[in-house]
C-alpha cells in the first residue's frame, strides 16, 4: 500500500492527497508536524521536505514527480494528457506554474520572511492569475473541459488565497469561479485536512 507523509497544511502535499482520492485507491496518509518532523523524513528526501511518497522499496518527494507517478501506476480516470505533444505542453505548464506561481507560495509559506517580500510574492500571483483569467471564461478548466494535473497544481493555492492575503481583484473573478469548481469536486474535499478546513472559516 502507499504512504504519503504529508504536511497537514503543506499546499505541495495538498496536491498529493487530492490525486489520491481522484484515484480512489488505497493509501495511508501520515500527517506531519513541519515544526517537528520525524527523524527518518530526512532519510528518505535529504531535502527534508514534504511530501514523500513510500511505496515498497520505492521512495519520492518533489509533489510533480509524485502526482505523475501515481498517475501511471493507476492510469483510471487519468490526469496527465494521453496525447505525447499534449503531455509535454502539459508538463511545461506545469513547469511555468512552479516558476511563476508556485515560488512565490514558498515565500509565503516562509515564517522568516520580509514584509516587502510578502507583499511583492501576493502582488506576483495576483499579477500571473489576472494574465490567464480569460480561459476560465471561455473552458471548465485549465486544459478544456477535463480535470487534469494542472488543476490539481493550483488548487491548494487556490484555496489558501485568503489564508496568503492575497486580494481578489476584478480581474480575477474568472479564476474564483473556476476555484469553486475545483472545490467541490468530491476528492478535493475529502484532500482537506482540518487545519486546511480551517483557513477557510
Amino acid at each position: 500500500m502507499m504512504k504519503l507523509y504529508s504536511g497537514t497544511s503543506c499546499p505541495f502535499s495538498h496536491r498529493c492527497r487530492i490525486v489520491l482520492f481522484e484515484k480512489g485507491m488505497d493509501f495511508e496518509i501520515l500527517d506531519v508536524d513541519i515544526h517537528s518532523k520525524p527523524e527518518d523524513l530526512a532519510v528518505m528526501n535529504p531535502y527534508n521536505e514534504v511530501p514523500v511518497l513510500v511505496e515498497r522499496d520505492l521512495q519520492l518527494y518533489e509533489s510533480n514527480i509524485i502526482n505523475e507517478y501515481i498517475d501511471e501506476r493507476f492510469p483510471h480516470p487519468q490526469l496527465m494528457p494521453a496525447d505525447p505533444v499534449m503531455r509535454a505542453r502539459a508538463r511545461l505548464m506545469l513547469f511555468n506554474l512552479e516558476r511563476e506561481l508556485f515560488i512565490h507560495v514558498k515565500t509565503l509559506e516562509d515564517a522568516s520572511a520580509k514584509k516587502t517580500a510578502l507583499e511583492a510574492a501576493r502582488a506576483a500571483i495576483r499579477d500571473n492569475l489576472t494574465q490567464i483569467a480569460p480561459i476560465f471564461t471561455k473552458q471548465k478548466y485549465i486544459l478544456g473541459e477535463e480535470f487534469s494535473m494542472l488543476d490539481v497544481a493550483i488548487a491548494p493555492l487556490l484555496w489558501r488565497f485568503e489564508h496568503y492575503g492575497i486580494e481578489v481583484t476584478k480581474g480575477l473573478v474568472p479564476v474564483m469561479k473556476y476555484a469553486e469548481r475545483l472545490f467541490s469536486r468530491e476528492a478535493f474535499i475529502e484532500s482537506l485536512t482540518a487545519n486546511e478546513k480551517a483557513m477557510r472559516k
